[in-house]
């Protein structure tokens, strides 16, 4: 009797789900430019011009470091009693600050409720930013992008000068007017372990104004294209293989071509982009000597770590298990069995598999090319 097989419909990928609740977030809807999208300077061109977005792209990666946000800024309300996503604004843009904790002066202008259980020595702003295992290292040893330095720094600027917005729900907030922020905390999670990298640094007023520097370059263009790309595409920046205006920026490639073939034009544009790519590789092939010499200065130094960084040695030697060919020799005089002239270990080791006969063994190190590895070492 055969067992019945049961036709279920096939089910509907989660993301699916995940990705419309994500589209209808105010954050998702709203058309005014907004801190988190000082990033590309054409990008926030398309979006301060009023441009309708291009490209829909699912990001299962942005959408669990939004859930990991979420829970971490709520937890940090509940547990710290710190302000969390509340609305900054401007007449050219606003934002959502994830975390504002508040010093004991300034919070004692408030309700008792809403003052903080954790007050700081200083006013602070923090920004929460997830980091994938492959971009760790990274940022253990450089901290924060441009762009998330723009963007806490656009937050605090308008902390500074205007404060919260006024707008329902933190009116309360908003009667504070502007809050003195001196210090600025990034606090980055791993996706994959939630180890978590914190990066303090106080207020720089030099900072602060190139950033609004470079928000008034985007609101002085008059047409997108006038704001030049930061990233050289999909394909090769992930910001642009997520980004909602890729096609607008970069057109619709050519069959077998990639997209950044669409920029060439003429061979002035060719002799631009070859002389990118000559003063690229002479910096490439001299980075590339000095870690030829560092690899060979260390070859004798054990893993460990050493200052600032964490030496480690990959695809090092290592036991294996071979055919004993003297050993086998002697079992096939044993057996009387003939003995090629040139002993042949691949043909005697098929002779014994064939005869059920076990093959001899003998352990033996297997040399291996020994890589070298550098990380950030732990704080």
């Amino acid at each position: 009797m055969s067992t019945p097989v049961l036709e279920l419909p096939e089910s509907p990928s989660i993301w699916v789900a995940a990705d419309a609740v994500d589209q209808a977030r105010p954050r998702s809807r709203q058309r005014q430019l907004g801190a988190s999208d000082l990033v590309c300077e054409r990008r926030a061109a398309y979006i301060h011009h009023g441009w309708e977005p291009t490209d829909h792209v699912v990001s299962p990666a942005a959408m669990l470091g939004t859930y990991i946000h979420e829970g971490l800024t709520t937890a940090a309300r509940r547990e710290f009693g710190w302000i969390t996503e509340k609305r900054v604004a401007d007449a050219t843009i606003r934002g959502s600050i994830d975390i504002v904790q508040l010093d004991r002066a300034t919070a004692r202008r408030l309700p008792r409720r809403l003052r903080p259980k954790v007050a700081a020595d200083v006013s602070t702003v923090e920004d929460i930013k997830t980091r994938t295992i492959y971009r760790w290292d990274e940022v253990r040893r450089y901290g924060a992008t441009a762009g998330e330095l723009r963007q806490v720094m656009t937050y605090v600027r308008l902390l500074r000068t205007g404060g919260f917005a006024d707008v329902d729900g933190q009116r309360v907030l908003a009667r504070l007017g502007p809050i003195d922020i001196q210090r600025i905390r990034m606090r980055f999670i791993s996706r994959d372990s939630g180890e978590e990298f914190i990066q303090e640094f106080p207020y720089d007023p030099e900072i602060a104004e190139e950033a609004a520097w470079w928000l008034e370059r985007i609101t002085e263009t008059e047409h997108p294209e006038q704001a030049p790309r930061s990233f050289y595409g999909p394909g090769i920046d992930t910001v642009c293989d997520y980004c909602p205006f890729a096609t607008a920026c970069w057109g619709v490639p050519a069959p077998g071509r990639p997209v950044q073939a669409n920029i060439v034009h003429n061979r002035e544009d060719v002799a631009v982009h070859l002389a990118d790519y000559a003063h690229a590789h002479k910096d490439w092939a001299e980075a590339d000597r000095v870690k030829k010499f560092v690899r060979k200065a260390v070859d004798g130094t054990e893993a460990g770590t050493y200052g600032r960084n964490v030496l480690a040695w990959r695809g090092e030697d290592k036991e294996v298990d071979e055919p004993d060919v003297r050993a086998m020799i002697e079992l096939f005089d044993d057996l009387q069995a003939p003995i090629p002239m040139v002993p042949d270990a691949d043909r005697m080791v098929k002779a014994l598999v064939t005869a059920g006969i076990a093959v001899p063994t003998r352990r033996v190190v297997k040399k291996g090319a020994r890589r070298i590895e550098v990380k950030a070492a732990p704080k």
